[in-house]
């Protein structure tokens, strides 16, 4: 063998070491937070409402069932007309730009004055 070479061993892993090994034990030794989920939930149990929406605001009767997973014909053609140009364009994520282009592809003419935004 000459000077240069080197032979690597390879290291059996920590399961198969019949004495323990300094590298093998955690490098945290303070108390176990593996426990049970930390996190309370969203729920506000004083009064029903979820606090991400912040008190007292409800949902729409369309958000409500949009987030229930109900949607209308209308819903439903307009999330097939998005996933097809995503699809064919091989972009996950349309530009406002082009989801008024998707929007006017499927039949949506502006016909009225601009209302009120729910």
């Amino acid at each position: 063998m000459e000077p240069n070479d080197v032979t690597i061993q390879p290291t059996p892993p920590c399961e198969d070491v019949a004495i323990e090994a300094p590298s093998c034990e955690p490098l945290y030794d303070g108390p176990d937070r593996r426990g049970g989920d930390r996190r309370q939930g969203n729920l506000d149990r004083r009064s029903g409402f979820d606090r991400r929406r912040g008190p007292g605001r409800r949902r729409t009767e369309d958000r409500r069932s949009a987030e229930e997973g109900e949607m209308t014909a209308e819903q439903w053609e307009f999330i097939q007309a998005v996933n097809d140009y995503k699809s064919v364009n091989k972009r996950p994520f349309p530009t406002w730009t082009e989801v008024l282009d998707i929007v006017k592809a499927i039949g949506y003419r502006k016909v009225a004055e601009r209302g009120d935004i729910r």
